[in-house]
């Protein structure tokens, strides 16, 4: 008689050495990059590229934040899936070296399709030996094609089969919430590339400074028209107040300084000039590097 053995992933308790499963996995857009790279980078006539994950765990194990990733060479056909697991140990390694704090947390596909070698690649990310064990791996799986949507899901494991032989052979998907985070420092770079899409040929020349100075204090005095309109609104009863946001604009109001409008005006003209006489000085300490070469150059050819 044969029977269905199911492992169930389930949360650290006392006298078990079961690891938690994570409730939410957080993507940043550096590993989302790094996969799209990959994807446009594969040969000719391969369906979906796999790679490694890595990043960061919480203490209790409930939320993973992947940071970063990495190719994988393998080949697949409708018969068999070949990874070159040497060459992900190598890279391993040296992303370890580089940043200790990340480390291995799953892998990716690019395609949302599901299969057996997807359960075998799943079952040697989350082994004892060389895996995530015995916390389980994320795999991560991203449609991107380039008539479509950019769709993203993540799944973590647990084993099924009919007899315990054959569960390294198969695996039971279980899908677990995912969301995309990004830094304050990375927003501007991300809005710049959202905006190539409006664009014919997929391109926009990065601004300057004081381009991308003037966008900002642009989109501050669109948000404080559109926050003012929304107070006229409710004042005047036009629109039912939300307490939340009353309590959020009651907050940032409170932590605004209060500088009287000359005053702010003479500390903003007093530290233009200080960017400026840090401007003059370094286009003249340029020039004198530029006219001691040149001089030496001529010392040179003149022996």
């Amino acid at each position: 008689m044969s029977f269905l053995h199911l492992n169930k992933p389930t949360s650290l308790s006392s006298g078990t050495t079961t690891a938690p499963t994570p409730f939410n996995v957080i993507v940043h857009p550096q590993a989302l990059f790094s996969i799209l790279d990959h994807t446009l980078r594969r040969n000719k006539g391969q369906d979906r590229v796999i790679g490694t994950l890595l990043g960061i765990r919480s203490e209790d194990g409930t939320e993973i934040e992947i940071r970063s990733s990495f190719a994988v060479p393998h080949i697949e056909s409708a018969a068999q899936v070949e990874i070159d697991m040497e060459y992900h140990k190598t890279m391993y390694n040296l992303h370890h070296k580089a940043n200790p704090k990340e480390i291995l947390v799953g892998w990716y596909a690019t395609s949302l399709e599901l299969n057996a070698f997807s359960a075998l690649i799943q079952n040697f990310y989350s082994s004892v030996s060389d895996g995530t064990y015995p916390y389980p791996a994320v795999h991560l799986t991203l449609q991107a094609d380039p008539t479509a949507d950019i769709q993203i899901k993540t799944y973590i494991s647990t084993n099924v089969g009919v007899v315990p032989e054959k569960m390294a052979e198969s695996c039971l998907f279980i899908p677990v919430p995912h969301e995309l985070r990004y830094a304050e420092s990375e927003r501007s770079g991300l809005e710049l590339v959202s905006k190539a899409k409006d664009t014919e040929n997929r391109m926009l020349p990065i601004i300057n400074d004081v381009l991308n100075l003037e966008k900002a204090i642009d989109d501050m005095l669109q948000m404080l028209d559109r926050v003012s309109s929304y107070v006229t609104d409710v004042i005047n009863g036009n629109k039912t107040g939300n307490i939340a946001v009353g309590k959020y604009l009651l907050t940032n109001l409170s932590l605004a300084p209060k500088v009287d409008p000359e005053d702010l005006d003479k500390l903003f003209n007093s530290h233009l000039q200080d960017i400026l006489l840090v401007i003059y000085l370094s286009n003249t300490i340029k020039t004198q590097v530029e006219l001691f070469n040149s001089l030496k150059r001529t010392a040179v050819l003149t022996q």
